[in-house]
Protein backbone atom coordinates (compact mmCIF):
# COMPACT_ATOMS: atom_id res chain seq x y z
CA UNK A 1 0.00 0.00 0.00
CA UNK A 2 3.07 2.27 0.68
CA UNK A 3 3.70 4.86 3.20
CA UNK A 4 0.64 5.29 5.67
CA UNK A 5 0.09 9.18 6.15
CA UNK A 6 -3.70 9.11 7.20
CA UNK A 7 -4.58 6.52 10.03
CA UNK A 8 -8.24 5.22 10.87
CA UNK A 9 -9.83 4.44 14.57
CA UNK A 10 -12.35 2.64 15.83
CA UNK A 11 -13.52 1.35 18.80
CA UNK A 12 -15.77 -2.23 18.55
CA UNK A 13 -17.62 -4.59 20.45
CA UNK A 14 -18.44 -4.11 24.32
CA UNK A 15 -17.05 -1.18 25.63
CA UNK A 16 -14.54 -0.79 28.32
CA UNK A 17 -13.35 2.12 30.62
CA UNK A 18 -9.77 3.24 28.43
CA UNK A 19 -11.16 3.04 25.29
CA UNK A 20 -11.00 6.80 25.58
CA UNK A 21 -7.49 6.89 26.71
CA UNK A 22 -6.18 4.74 23.95
CA UNK A 23 -8.20 6.67 21.44
CA UNK A 24 -6.71 10.03 22.76
CA UNK A 25 -3.06 7.66 22.89
CA UNK A 26 -3.36 6.63 19.16
CA UNK A 27 -4.73 10.53 17.84
CA UNK A 28 -1.96 12.52 19.33
CA UNK A 29 0.74 9.66 18.53
CA UNK A 30 0.19 10.04 14.82
CA UNK A 31 -0.13 13.35 14.79
CA UNK A 32 3.49 13.52 16.90
CA UNK A 33 4.40 11.43 14.15
CA UNK A 34 3.31 13.38 11.23
CA UNK A 35 0.53 11.05 10.28
CA UNK A 36 -3.35 12.48 10.06
CA UNK A 37 -6.17 10.91 12.14
CA UNK A 38 -9.54 10.15 11.32
CA UNK A 39 -11.90 8.96 13.91
CA UNK A 40 -14.78 6.30 12.90
CA UNK A 41 -17.64 6.50 14.91
CA UNK A 42 -19.65 3.42 15.72
CA UNK A 43 -16.79 1.04 15.17
CA UNK A 44 -16.93 -0.95 11.97
CA UNK A 45 -20.92 -0.01 10.61
CA UNK A 46 -19.28 4.13 10.84
CA UNK A 47 -16.85 2.36 8.30
CA UNK A 48 -19.52 0.79 6.09
CA UNK A 49 -22.08 3.81 6.21
CA UNK A 50 -19.25 6.51 5.96
CA UNK A 51 -19.58 8.29 9.48
CA UNK A 52 -16.16 9.50 9.63
CA UNK A 53 -14.26 12.36 10.87
CA UNK A 54 -10.78 14.19 11.25
CA UNK A 55 -9.37 14.17 14.54
CA UNK A 56 -7.17 16.83 15.65
CA UNK A 57 -5.37 16.88 18.86
CA UNK A 58 -8.11 19.06 20.67
CA UNK A 59 -10.67 16.17 19.68
CA UNK A 60 -9.48 14.04 22.18
CA UNK A 61 -8.72 16.63 24.94
CA UNK A 62 -10.37 16.06 28.33
CA UNK A 63 -11.34 12.58 27.59
CA UNK A 64 -8.38 10.34 29.45
CA UNK A 65 -11.01 10.32 32.63
CA UNK A 66 -14.43 9.64 30.98
CA UNK A 67 -15.72 5.68 30.78
CA UNK A 68 -17.04 4.63 27.47
CA UNK A 69 -15.72 5.56 24.39
CA UNK A 70 -16.53 8.73 22.69
CA UNK A 71 -16.27 7.23 19.02
CA UNK A 72 -19.58 4.75 19.85
CA UNK A 73 -19.57 1.02 19.67
CA UNK A 74 -22.13 -0.82 17.22
CA UNK A 75 -22.89 -4.31 15.80
CA UNK A 76 -22.80 -4.27 12.43
CA UNK A 77 -23.86 -7.10 10.45
CA UNK A 78 -22.95 -5.48 7.16
CA UNK A 79 -19.43 -5.92 7.95
CA UNK A 80 -19.55 -9.77 7.94
CA UNK A 81 -20.53 -10.08 4.45
CA UNK A 82 -18.11 -9.62 1.50
CA UNK A 83 -20.22 -6.56 0.30
CA UNK A 84 -20.44 -4.83 3.43
CA UNK A 85 -16.50 -5.48 3.70
CA UNK A 86 -16.48 -3.64 0.27
CA UNK A 87 -18.38 -0.51 1.52
CA UNK A 88 -16.08 -0.13 4.11
CA UNK A 89 -13.30 -0.45 2.29
CA UNK A 90 -14.59 2.15 -0.65
CA UNK A 91 -15.17 4.62 2.43
CA UNK A 92 -11.90 3.92 3.56
CA UNK A 93 -9.77 5.00 0.04
CA UNK A 94 -12.48 7.97 -0.28
CA UNK A 95 -11.56 9.24 2.90
CA UNK A 96 -7.60 8.72 2.72
CA UNK A 97 -7.26 6.39 4.94
CA UNK A 98 -3.94 3.96 4.45
CA UNK A 99 -4.33 1.79 7.66
CA UNK A 100 -6.64 0.87 10.61
CA UNK A 101 -6.27 1.37 14.32
CA UNK A 102 -9.07 -1.09 15.65
CA UNK A 103 -9.78 -1.10 19.53
CA UNK A 104 -11.92 -4.09 21.32
CA UNK A 105 -12.23 -7.81 21.73
CA UNK A 106 -11.78 -10.87 20.16
CA UNK A 107 -14.75 -10.40 17.92
CA UNK A 108 -13.47 -6.98 16.88
CA UNK A 109 -9.88 -8.25 16.03
CA UNK A 110 -11.25 -10.86 13.85
CA UNK A 111 -12.97 -8.48 11.96
CA UNK A 112 -9.86 -6.54 11.16
CA UNK A 113 -7.74 -9.53 10.18
CA UNK A 114 -10.48 -10.45 7.43
CA UNK A 115 -10.95 -6.99 6.57
CA UNK A 116 -6.69 -6.90 6.42
CA UNK A 117 -6.73 -10.16 4.29
CA UNK A 118 -9.07 -9.12 1.78
CA UNK A 119 -7.94 -5.63 0.91
CA UNK A 120 -4.06 -5.66 1.91
CA UNK A 121 -4.95 -2.85 4.46
CA UNK A 122 -2.55 -2.74 7.24
CA UNK A 123 -4.90 -3.38 10.93
CA UNK A 124 -3.27 -2.94 14.24
CA UNK A 125 -5.32 -3.97 17.06
CA UNK A 126 -5.61 -3.02 20.80
CA UNK A 127 -6.72 -5.21 23.41
CA UNK A 128 -9.72 -3.62 24.93
CA UNK A 129 -12.32 -5.91 26.75
CA UNK A 130 -13.11 -5.95 30.26
CA UNK A 131 -12.97 -10.00 29.98
CA UNK A 132 -8.96 -10.39 29.77
CA UNK A 133 -9.30 -12.78 27.46
CA UNK A 134 -7.19 -12.01 24.91
CA UNK A 135 -4.36 -14.07 24.73
CA UNK A 136 -0.84 -12.75 24.31
CA UNK A 137 -1.05 -9.69 26.69
CA UNK A 138 -1.32 -10.31 30.71
CA UNK A 139 -4.15 -7.39 30.80
CA UNK A 140 -6.87 -5.81 28.41
CA UNK A 141 -8.16 -2.20 28.54
CA UNK A 142 -11.02 -1.77 31.65
CA UNK A 143 -10.00 -5.34 32.72
CA UNK A 144 -8.82 -3.79 36.36
CA UNK A 145 -11.52 -0.69 36.37
CA UNK A 146 -14.35 -3.48 36.32
CA UNK A 147 -12.42 -5.62 38.48
CA UNK A 148 -12.32 -2.38 40.86
CA UNK A 149 -15.80 -2.42 40.19
CA UNK A 150 -16.69 -5.93 41.27
CA UNK A 151 -14.71 -5.48 44.20
CA UNK A 152 -16.49 -2.05 45.51
CA UNK A 153 -20.21 -4.20 45.38
CA UNK A 154 -19.07 -6.79 46.76
CA UNK A 155 -18.14 -4.97 49.46
CA UNK A 156 -21.22 -3.38 49.76
CA UNK A 157 -23.16 -6.49 49.72
CA UNK A 158 -20.80 -8.24 52.23
CA UNK A 159 -22.67 -5.32 54.77
CA UNK A 160 -25.63 -7.11 54.07
CA UNK A 161 -25.31 -10.51 53.68
CA UNK A 162 -23.36 -10.33 56.91
CA UNK A 163 -26.29 -8.66 58.83
CA UNK A 164 -28.67 -11.52 57.54
CA UNK A 165 -26.51 -14.93 57.74
CA UNK A 166 -27.36 -15.02 53.77
CA UNK A 167 -25.33 -17.22 51.14
CA UNK A 168 -24.96 -14.52 48.00
CA UNK A 169 -24.05 -15.90 44.23
CA UNK A 170 -22.98 -12.33 43.00
CA UNK A 171 -22.70 -13.13 38.50
CA UNK A 172 -20.04 -11.26 36.74
CA UNK A 173 -19.18 -10.89 33.50
CA UNK A 174 -16.55 -12.81 31.23
CA UNK A 175 -18.10 -14.41 29.12
CA UNK A 176 -16.55 -17.52 29.21
CA UNK A 177 -13.54 -16.48 30.88
CA UNK A 178 -13.06 -16.57 34.71
CA UNK A 179 -10.85 -13.66 35.40
CA UNK A 180 -13.07 -11.31 36.70
CA UNK A 181 -15.12 -13.96 38.73
CA UNK A 182 -11.66 -15.44 40.50
CA UNK A 183 -9.47 -12.28 41.06
CA UNK A 184 -12.67 -10.67 42.13
CA UNK A 185 -13.60 -13.31 44.26
CA UNK A 186 -9.84 -13.22 46.06
CA UNK A 187 -9.94 -9.45 45.61
CA UNK A 188 -13.23 -8.95 47.66
CA UNK A 189 -12.39 -12.03 50.22
CA UNK A 190 -15.49 -14.31 48.81
CA UNK A 191 -15.65 -17.93 49.78
CA UNK A 192 -15.37 -19.05 46.33
CA UNK A 193 -15.53 -18.41 42.38
CA UNK A 194 -17.51 -20.41 39.97
CA UNK A 195 -16.02 -20.75 36.39
CA UNK A 196 -16.11 -21.77 33.16
CA UNK A 197 -12.52 -22.85 33.13
CA UNK A 198 -13.37 -26.10 35.80
CA UNK A 199 -16.90 -26.80 34.84
CA UNK A 200 -16.46 -29.86 33.25
CA UNK A 201 -13.57 -30.78 35.35
CA UNK A 202 -15.72 -30.62 38.90
CA UNK A 203 -18.92 -29.78 40.20
CA UNK A 204 -18.12 -26.44 41.71
CA UNK A 205 -21.06 -25.79 43.92
CA UNK A 206 -20.57 -29.66 45.57
CA UNK A 207 -17.11 -29.07 46.02
CA UNK A 208 -17.79 -25.59 47.89
CA UNK A 209 -20.49 -26.80 49.83
CA UNK A 210 -18.33 -30.10 51.24
CA UNK A 211 -15.62 -28.05 52.16
CA UNK A 212 -17.64 -26.85 54.86
CA UNK A 213 -17.86 -23.05 54.25
CA UNK A 214 -19.91 -22.61 57.34
CA UNK A 215 -17.94 -23.80 59.71
CA UNK A 216 -16.23 -20.37 60.78
CA UNK A 217 -18.48 -17.95 58.86
CA UNK A 218 -22.00 -16.96 59.47
CA UNK A 219 -22.42 -15.71 55.60
CA UNK A 220 -20.83 -15.84 52.67
CA UNK A 221 -20.21 -14.88 48.80
CA UNK A 222 -19.70 -16.68 45.93
CA UNK A 223 -18.58 -15.18 42.79
CA UNK A 224 -19.93 -17.08 39.28
CA UNK A 225 -18.72 -16.06 36.06
CA UNK A 226 -22.12 -15.24 33.43
CA UNK A 227 -21.35 -18.03 30.80
CA UNK A 228 -23.52 -21.44 28.96
CA UNK A 229 -20.54 -23.28 30.40
CA UNK A 230 -21.84 -22.47 34.30
CA UNK A 231 -25.40 -21.53 33.89
CA UNK A 232 -24.71 -18.30 35.77
CA UNK A 233 -25.65 -17.25 39.18
CA UNK A 234 -29.46 -18.08 39.40
CA UNK A 235 -28.64 -21.54 38.09
CA UNK A 236 -27.17 -21.64 41.49
CA UNK A 237 -29.36 -20.66 43.11
CA UNK A 238 -32.09 -22.59 41.82
CA UNK A 239 -29.79 -25.82 42.74
CA UNK A 240 -28.77 -24.51 46.37
CA UNK A 241 -32.54 -24.16 47.09
CA UNK A 242 -33.48 -27.45 45.80
CA UNK A 243 -30.68 -29.19 47.17
CA UNK A 244 -29.69 -27.76 50.30
CA UNK A 245 -33.07 -25.97 51.35
CA UNK A 246 -31.31 -24.82 54.74
CA UNK A 247 -29.57 -22.14 53.49
CA UNK A 248 -30.87 -18.71 52.56
CA UNK A 249 -29.70 -17.83 49.33
CA UNK A 250 -29.55 -14.46 47.28
CA UNK A 251 -28.46 -13.34 43.75
CA UNK A 252 -26.91 -10.49 42.66
CA UNK A 253 -26.13 -9.56 38.93
CA UNK A 254 -23.78 -6.73 38.32
CA UNK A 255 -24.31 -6.59 34.54
CA UNK A 256 -23.49 -3.29 32.59
CA UNK A 257 -22.06 -1.97 36.01
CA UNK A 258 -19.03 -3.76 35.26
CA UNK A 259 -18.69 -1.90 31.97
CA UNK A 260 -19.00 1.69 33.17
CA UNK A 261 -17.29 4.25 35.25
CA UNK A 262 -14.10 6.21 35.20
CA UNK A 263 -10.73 4.22 34.45
CA UNK A 264 -8.22 3.01 36.63
CA UNK A 265 -4.49 4.85 36.98
CA UNK A 266 -3.69 1.55 35.70
CA UNK A 267 -5.87 1.07 32.80
CA UNK A 268 -5.48 5.03 31.56
CA UNK A 269 -1.42 4.13 32.02
CA UNK A 270 -1.90 0.80 29.93
CA UNK A 271 -4.53 2.20 26.91
CA UNK A 272 -1.66 5.04 26.62
CA UNK A 273 1.17 2.86 26.29
CA UNK A 274 -0.67 0.66 23.84
CA UNK A 275 -1.91 3.69 21.83
CA UNK A 276 1.25 5.08 21.70
CA UNK A 277 2.77 1.47 20.41
CA UNK A 278 0.24 1.05 18.00
CA UNK A 279 1.85 4.02 15.83
CA UNK A 280 5.22 2.86 16.11
CA UNK A 281 3.67 -0.42 14.85
CA UNK A 282 2.37 1.38 11.97
CA UNK A 283 5.65 3.11 11.18
CA UNK A 284 7.59 0.25 11.48
CA UNK A 285 5.18 -1.34 8.66
CA UNK A 286 3.71 -3.57 10.82
CA UNK A 287 0.33 -5.35 10.15
CA UNK A 288 -2.15 -7.73 11.27
CA UNK A 289 -0.92 -8.00 14.97
CA UNK A 290 -2.68 -7.10 18.78
CA UNK A 291 -0.22 -5.26 20.65
CA UNK A 292 -0.13 -6.56 24.12
CA UNK A 293 1.63 -6.23 27.24
CA UNK A 294 3.68 -9.20 28.20
CA UNK A 295 5.78 -9.18 32.22
CA UNK A 296 5.43 -4.98 31.79
CA UNK A 297 7.12 -5.00 27.90
CA UNK A 298 5.15 -3.87 24.57
CA UNK A 299 4.75 -6.69 22.46
CA UNK A 300 3.36 -7.61 18.94
CA UNK A 301 1.42 -10.55 18.85
CA UNK A 302 -0.40 -11.99 15.58
CA UNK A 303 -4.16 -11.72 15.24
CA UNK A 304 -4.01 -15.54 14.55
CA UNK A 305 -3.00 -16.23 17.74
CA UNK A 306 -4.58 -13.69 19.38
CA UNK A 307 -7.62 -15.11 18.62
CA UNK A 308 -7.34 -18.66 18.22
CA UNK A 309 -5.14 -19.14 21.35
CA UNK A 310 -7.39 -19.64 24.72
CA UNK A 311 -5.86 -17.58 27.67
CA UNK A 312 -5.37 -19.64 30.61
CA UNK A 313 -6.44 -19.21 33.38
CA UNK A 314 -3.83 -19.01 36.52
CA UNK A 315 -4.10 -22.58 38.21
CA UNK A 316 -2.18 -21.13 41.42
CA UNK A 317 -5.19 -18.37 42.19
CA UNK A 318 -7.48 -21.09 42.55
CA UNK A 319 -5.33 -22.48 45.05
CA UNK A 320 -5.22 -19.09 46.41
CA UNK A 321 -8.62 -18.35 46.72
CA UNK A 322 -9.26 -22.07 48.33
CA UNK A 323 -6.86 -21.61 50.71
CA UNK A 324 -7.57 -18.30 51.86
CA UNK A 325 -11.53 -18.61 52.34
CA UNK A 326 -11.42 -21.52 55.27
Amino acid sequence: MGTVKCIGVLTSGGDAPGMNAAIRAVTRAAIYNGLKVKGIYRGYRGLVTGEISEFKSQNVSNIIQLGGTILKTARCKEFKTPEGRQMAYDNMKKEGIDALVVIGGDGSLSGARIFAQEFDVPCIGLPGTIDNDLYGTDTTIGYDTALNTILDAVDKIRDTATSHERLFFVEVMGRDAGFLALNGAIASGAEAAIIPEFSTEVDQLEEFIKSGFRKSKNSSIVLVAESELTGGAMHYAERVKNEYPQYDVRVTILGHLQRGGSPTAHDRILASRLGAAAIDAIMEDQRNVMIGIDHDEIVYVPFSKAIKNDKRINRELVNVLRELSI
